[in-house]
């Protein structure tokens, strides 16, 4: 069985998008090629790391990259997990299937919370929603 390739596309692919890719691998690594890239590349964000981590995920190892070092991979399906991605996705992954999921900006998030205990709660329901979604709907949106 040949693997699906799947971009999750994010504006800066520090977050959301990667904790993405680490869930896809997770879950679906068999079936599934992950990649994660972004508009603009704003480096790995270190509270994503950990908090995927305590969920029992390493992306450390994973890096932050724009979508155009990926032109050359045949994409089957391009999840955007922001608005600005969506609204602003390159004309080159308009060739993949393509669907928008939004999820909350965990840093976005942080800076409003009034504790540090509610900043880190913002990344974990965010980690937690893409979790599901990743588990749980992803398979059927393969083409």
């Amino acid at each position: 069985m040949t693997k699906k390739n799947v971009l999750f596309l994010c504006t800066g692919n520090s977050c959301r998008s990667q904790m993405a890719e680490g869930w896809a691998k997770h879950f679906h690594g068999d079936t599934i090629e992950a990649y994660s890239a972004g508009i603009e590349t704003h480096g790995m964000n270190p509270h994503a790391i950990a908090m995927m981590k305590e969920a029992g995920v390493d992306i450390s190892s994973q890096s932050s990259k724009l979508a155009d070092s990926l032109s050359k991979v045949p994409l089957d399906l391009v999840i955007t997990v922001c608005g600005h991605a969506d609204e602003n996705c390159p004309s080159f992954l308009t060739k993949a299937k393509r669907v928008h999921v939004g999820f909350d900006d965990p840093p976005r998030l942080a800076k409003e919370a009034a504790s540090e205990k509610e900043a880190f709660d913002a990344y974990r329901r965010v980690r937690d929603e893409i979790r599901d979604f990743i588990r749980d709907r992803l398979p059927d949106l393969l083409p």
